[in-house]
């Protein structure tokens, strides 16, 4: 079956840099959207960078130009960049993958594998 595993998040200063990996497994790299989402306390969870099979990549404006997102087919590994951050950046990140063609990364599209997140503090 799928799983997706979260690791690389913890504690930085504003202005520092954390890099998130996400480990996936059971999960076909053929025709697929693979997203980051972050949900602060008291808030919406949010996608804030998205990547396809078909070479598409999107961001939220609020990361835009501090974040990257990429994977390595070969390690089946997921990972988001994180430079520049900001207290307002604080939440837990989850990485969520899903199986589809072109319009597999269009917004509130629904995300059937999950992982189990990772914490990001800035302060």
């Amino acid at each position: 079956h799928v799983q997706l595993v979260e690791s690389g998040g913890g504690s930085v200063q504003t202005g520092g840099s954390l890099r998130l990996s996400c480990e996936v497994s059971g999960f076909t790299f053929s025709r697929y959207c693979v997203r980051w989402f972050r949900q602060a306390p008291g808030k919406e969870r949010e996608g804030v960078a998205s990547l396809s099979s078909f070479g598409f990549t999107s961001y939220a404006g609020s990361v835009k130009g501090r974040f990257t997102i990429s994977t390595d087919y070969q390690r089946s590994m997921l990972y988001l960049e994180m430079s520049s951050l900001e207290p307002e950046d604080t939440a837990m990140f989850y990485c969520a993958a899903r199986l589809g063609g072109r319009l597999a990364c269009r917004p509130n599209v629904k995300f059937d594998y999950w992982g189990q997140g990772t914490q990001v503090t800035v302060s």
